[in-house]
């Protein structure tokens, strides 16, 4: 392969340079039942058995989001088993559910372990130890030792629901030698949209290696358990009214809070489920409430809702489908400060109304076919946010016919799955 080894040498220098930074920032995504030497591609445990498709997503988001994927490998390849990585403790105990989720004889063929450090010799003890047939990356999970030593070991690499925002982009754009030597070793990548297709293009994956498949987000499971649990949960809190903030993100709660109190002026009897996107801030948000001198529930506590609660706290793992489904609208966190937002489409998928801050660069392409029938409103402050509320409060049918909109949308735009599986089915006849 006519590619520099100069840049991925230089980046695993700066990998070593940096390791004390690295190693403390990964120690506190520690799980009790993990030995932290996985983290060196050691202390692997017991694998399912082989032949073995490895696929690697970031965390949360992406396992939520590559679901469908999962399912549907386990389902075609019955021989195969299916190791699941992440890189954060989030993304284990999402690997955990989904697991437990499965009938018995699939979770035979399926397991979770954390993702090496890209280190050199982390990566290739650890394509050594679990020998995959077929590596999977979701979106831009593009670690140059990792696919060099897949590279090395003749396991081919796809990347499935391949994303690259614009500010992405830019940033790689800055290291081009460095990415270009790890998409030459990427054998198919499926693009979410033309413009994804055309930065990783840019960037130094072939054409000839790329397809546009559409976004894996829009393959939503089933919503009928989040569904039946969330309108359960409605039904013993009585008539009132009930919105929901979910994945939301340091900074934001307090905006949230503040449109929560103004739409209490309109409707007092409103309740707010809150639900933080990262479990270590689930204190920290709790007091913040506590400390405003909202009446406060927690979940985790399992303290009731009584007509005094004000704000429920979701800080549980794995409930957040449940939980927007217990609202009448839902707004989706890490968009009203400068991250990028999180998954729109799951709100939408259980047919209820999506409000959103003006930060979506990670979702602007999914958002279009929502923006398109009105089942998305962007807000910008908390007065936007609690007149958006309201509106919806106001008008009950409104809000069921924009959320069925939503609902529709979602549908519409599925095939993605399949054609990532034609993708993936000709590096897997190989």
């Amino acid at each position: 392969m006519a590619v520099s080894a100069w840049p991925r040498l230089a980046y695993s220098a700066a990998l070593y340079v940096l390791s004390p930074l690295i190693v403390w920032r990964i120690w506190r995504e520690q799980v009790l039942t993990y030995s932290r030497l996985q983290r060196l591609g050691m202390h692997l445990g017991a694998l399912p058995p082989r032949p073995r498709i490895w696929l690697h997503c970031a965390s949360v988001g992406e396992l939520r989001a590559a679901r469908p994927l999962i399912e549907g490998l386990l389902d075609r390849y019955p021989t195969h088993s299916l190791l699941l990585t992440t890189m954060t403790a989030t993304g284990a105990a999402q690997a955990h559910t989904l697991i437990s989720d499965q009938n018995a004889a699939s979770q035979a063929r399926l397991a979770h372990r954390f993702l090496p450090l890209d280190f050199p010799g982390a990566a290739k003890r650890f394509i050594r130890t679990v020998q995959p047939d077929l590596a999977i990356m979701f979106e831009t999970e593009l670690w140059p030792n990792l696919l060099h030593a897949c590279y090395q070991q003749q396991v081919p690499v796809a990347v499935v629901n391949g994303r690259l925002s614009l500010r992405a982009f830019k940033r790689y754009q800055t290291l081009r030698p460095l990415m270009a030597s790890a998409l030459a070793k990427v054998d198919w990548l499926g693009a979410k949209s033309p413009e994804d297709a055309e930065r990783f293009n840019a960037l130094g994956c072939s054409a000839a290696k790329t397809t546009i498949v559409g976004s894996l987000k829009f393959e939503m499971p089933s919503q009928d358990k989040a569904l039946n649990e969330g309108e359960h949960l409605h039904h013993q809190w009585g008539a009132r009214p009930v919105w929901v903030a979910g994945s939301t993100r340091e900074g934001e709660e307090a905006l949230l809070l503040n449109a929560h109190r103004q739409l209490l002026q309109r409707y007092p009897s409103a309740l707010l489920i809150l639900v933080p996107r990262h479990p270590q801030r689930f204190d920290e948000v709790a007091k913040l409430c506590q400390t405003e001198g909202w009446q406060l529930s927690r979940r985790s506590q399992q303290q009731p809702v009584t007509a005094q609660t004000q704000v429920y706290l979701g800080d549980t793992l794995g409930e957040l489908g449940t939980l927007y489904a217990a609202g009448s609208v839902v707004y989706v966190g890490g968009s009203l400060v400068p991250l990028g937002g999180h998954n729109i489409l799951e709100p939408a998928a259980l047919g209820r109304p999506v409000l959103s801050g003006p930060y979506i660069d990670n979702f602007a392409d999914v958002a279009e076919p929502l923006l398109g029938v009105g089942a998305l409103t962007l807000v910008d402050s908390p007065e936007t946010l609690a007149d958006a509320l309201a509106s919806y409060l106001d008008d009950p049918k409104l809000a069921n016919q924009i959320g069925s909109a939503g609902r529709e949308a979602v549908d519409s735009h599925k095939g993605a799955l399949e054609r990532t599986f034609v993708g993936l089915g000709r590096l897997l006849s190989r």
